[in-house]
């Protein structure tokens, strides 16, 4: 049995693009036939109870929309130009603003196809167009998510990788919150925002990044055999 799960551990680890793209598909259409069904998914209540009915207050609400002021398009052109200035790679800068305007673009095509309406009486922002999938949530997992490989690829120091990693994949985290708290979105629009969002960037990172940005130091071809995926 153990000698199965080795086997079983290292195929997927060799093929965890093709495991990242399955998982994503199946929660995206999982969450997308509650949608088209016209029903609350159980994530949706369980969502709603915890996050707007027990942790809403006054001296957090400023702190969410904080939080949710960084998928904002101000916010992110400011990131992008210290992306510019300070993050490895040929082209960073580039990498990441191409990267923000595909998603936002599948972002914006995805909506209007399935033109859910935002969550109605208890919004604490006021928002236009439709609710699912979430556009803040697709683009902190594509921005900040894409910062996450870009430094694990490049950053030597294993201490900065894990810490980098940590504080960013918490900032997707909390802008997925920080929506349900405003009561703009549902869950369910959350998880799908971060489903879609993580299977392009496994197509992305794959396909486009290496080539705005060049093989990682020391690094033939680009990838080593555990960041080939």
């Amino acid at each position: 049995m153990r000698s199965i799960g080795r086997r079983l551990g290292r195929l997927i680890v060799a093929n965890k693009r093709i495991v990242i793209l399955a998982a994503c598909a199946i929660v995206f259409v999982a969450l997308l036939e509650d949608v088209l069904e016209g029903d609350l998914s159980r994530i949706d209540s369980a969502a709603y109870a915890l996050i707007v009915e027990r942790l809403r207050a006054d001296w957090l609400t400023p702190i969410m929309e904080a939080v949710s002021a960084l998928a904002t398009p101000v916010s992110l052109v400011v990131l992008l130009l210290v992306i510019v200035a300070f993050a490895p790679g040929k082209r960073p800068g580039a990498c990441a603003a191409v990267n923000l305007v595909l998603v936002f673009l599948l972002n914006q095509a995805l909506k209007f196809a399935i033109q859910r309406p935002r969550p109605d009486g208890f919004q604490l922002a006021v928002e236009q167009g439709f609710s699912f999938p979430s556009g803040h949530s697709m683009v902190a997992m594509a921005f900040f998510g894409l910062l996450v490989w870009t430094v694990w690829r490049y950053e030597a120091d294993r201490a900065t990788r894990i810490g980098c990693a940590v504080a960013f994949s918490a900032v997707i985290v909390l802008v997925g919150v920080s929506r349900i708290y405003l009561g703009v979105h549902y869950a369910s629009d959350v998880l799908a925002g971060f489903c879609v969002s993580l299977a392009w960037l496994a197509i992305y990172t794959r396909v486009a990044a290496p080539l705005f940005l060049g093989p990682a130091p020391g690094r033939k071809g680009g990838e080593t055999s555990h960041e080939a995926a």
